[in-house]
């Protein structure tokens, strides 16, 4: 087997995983130091199912397919123009290939875990707890595995599921399991992984999963599920345990190592491994010290996606003003504190400059879409993403990658699982809300004003967990993308001047073009052709036929 090195955990701790050659899976189970080794493959799922990672859109992030993030780039390619053909033309998306397929990939990974729980029972002569510790760690992972497909494959299909495999008896023509059993694998595994894994490792193992991410993982997983007492209960495990809390400045909360990350994956820009995050999403001018202006700004917030935002005390603002054409500057400095911590629009500030994104600007740059084939740093929405993008990268270091911290589940997601969860139960909107507000108090935000809890849910899922890859999914398991994301266009504001007066002219623009689209058969993703012509136990889900 081959052992990957990479890095986990954050605040320094690092396990090391390095490998030194290849053994044989008889050897690796006569030391621990060499079965953690092989272990440590499985943490690599978390940077590559990650915002950071190439296998949620196959490297673009999903929220581009959503009114609330807009790639600037005509021609296709990764975090370029992929997300702009899907929503422009969702029928590309078919059997025979798709962007958001990760059918054989997830099941290789799969395998890997099967062989390695496989090898366990015939080769390991440790003890059962720590061979139970392993299997737990194991199985955490074939559910965050089964979780990747399951979320494609088993949403709103009629017919729908995916094989199964928890051992290495793979046949070749092994027919779908229903979408209920395999939630309950999925559950199955999470549980077993919550009642053995321990709720805190030594400081030499920090990183690894605990019973804690476990649970985390199970109240996101069973909301997909439906199971709403199970996604409850999983919720009430991390949020009771008092052993996590919403870091006091929002804009701390998804960088990892602190009182609010549960399951985090650190990389390293020098050693490896690192990201490209930063080099395809700063603002254009980062490059410019390098002698490169052809990166960043690849993707940009959208206008739609600003007035979801409330006011600092929790007022809706009326953008209509500026709807058309104005000389009166947009009323950003009123936003929430959630909005300056997300997004970076002109007048703000970034590694000591203040963006303003003019045609000819130097820190952050506007150029209408469909101008030219590539955006090269430039923004068609008129802002740039700030969250997720580390400001103290030095971009002229071209050939560092990105050291950002990548936090697959944060306590105030937890809440916004378990306030849904208890929505949807019935009877306990009143705890649902306390939940709600519990995540705005955090940035001195009143009790939300929305009537309709589901509606409140919706809009602080939206908020608090922007570009964290949540949005899309939860537009697909709610069944709202299709009325939602069709026959519309997304927008942006460009500013242009100052005039003689000093002052900047504001003008609203249409950043698409044409209208977006999305088809109800895409909330089941296609089984892959080739799946269907070596499978023939296997048929093609009703909605693909």
């Amino acid at each position: 087997m081959a052992l990957a090195a990479f890095v986990l955990s954050g605040c320094n701790a690092f396990l090391d995983t390095t490998p030194s050659d290849r053994i044989s899976d008889k050897m690796t189970w006569t030391k621990q130091e060499y079965v953690d080794l092989y272990v440590n493959n499985f943490y690599e799922y978390l940077s590559v199912y990650g915002q950071f990672g190439s296998q949620q859109f196959n490297g673009s992030i999903t929220e581009g397919l959503t009114n609330t993030f807009k790639y600037g780039s005509v021609s296709p390619g990764s975090a370029a123009g992929d997300a702009n053909d899907y929503v422009f033309y969702p029928e590309k998306l078919q059997p025979s290939g798709s962007l958001l397929d990760v059918w054989a990939n997830t099941y290789t990974r799969i395998r890997r875990i099967n062989e390695f729980l496989d090898a366990m029972n015939v080769h390991s002569t440790f003890s059962d707890e720590v061979n139970t510790r392993y299997e737990a760690q194991a199985r955490f992972f074939r559910a965050y595995l089964y979780f990747q497909l399951a979320k494609r494959h088993t949403q709103g299909t009629s017919n729908g599921g995916l094989i199964l495999y928890t051992d290495l008896n793979m046949k070749k023509d092994t027919p779908l399991s229903s979408a209920a059993d395999v939630w309950q694998q999925i559950y199955d595994d999470l549980d077993f992984a919550a009642k053995n894994l321990p709720e805190a490792w030594d400081p030499a193992n920090t990183g690894r999963i605990t019973s804690y991410g476990a649970y985390a993982f199970m109240s996101r997983a069973m909301l997909y599920a439906e199971r709403w007492e199970d996604a409850k209960n999983a919720a009430d495990k991390v949020i009771n345990s008092g052993k996590f809390s919403l870091t006091a400045d929002y804009a701390d909360a998804y960088k990892g190592g602190n009182s609010e990350s549960i399951i985090q994956f650190a990389y390293n820009g020098v050693s490896g491994p690192s990201h490209n995050f930063d080099k395809n999403y700063v603002p254009y001018g980062d490059y410019l010290m390098a002698g490169s202006d052809e990166y960043g700004g690849k993707g940009t917030p959208t206008q739609e996606m600003v007035e979801y935002y409330e006011t600092k005390d929790g007022k809706v603002v009326d953008w209509s003003e500026w709807h058309g054409e104005t000389k009166n500057n947009p009323p950003f400095d009123q936003l929430e504190p959630r909005f300056h911590a997300t997004i970076l629009y002109a007048g703000a500030s970034w590694k000591g400059n203040t963006i303003l994104p003019t045609e000819m600007g130097t820190n952050g740059r506007f150029m209408q879409y469909g101008a030219e084939n590539y955006a090269n740093g430039r923004t068609t929405t008129g802002y740039y993403l700030r969250k997720l993008v580390d400001e103290s990268h030095a971009m002229d270091l071209i050939t560092v990658g990105g050291s950002h911290t990548w936090v697959e589940v944060r306590l105030a997601e937890v809440l916004l699982n378990r306030a849904e969860a208890l929505h949807r139960i019935g009877g306990n909107d009143a705890g649902a809300r306390a939940d709600i507000n519990t995540v705005r108090a955090r940035v001195g935000l009143p009790a939300s004003k929305i009537d309709d809890t589901f509606e409140a849910i919706r809009h602080e899922r939206l908020i608090e967990l922007a570009y964290e890859g949540h949005l899309y999914w939860d537009m697909r398991r709610w069944k709202l993308a299709h009325t939602e994301y069709n026959n519309y266009r997304c927008h942006g504001i460009k500013v242009t001047g100052p005039d003689f007066e000093g002052k900047y002219k504001w003008e609203y623009v249409d950043c698409d073009t044409k209208d977006r689209k999305f088809l109800e058969k895409v909330y089941v993703l296609p089984i892959p052709v080739g799946e269907i012509n070596n499978n023939k136990a296997v048929e093609q889900f009703n909605e693909w036929k």
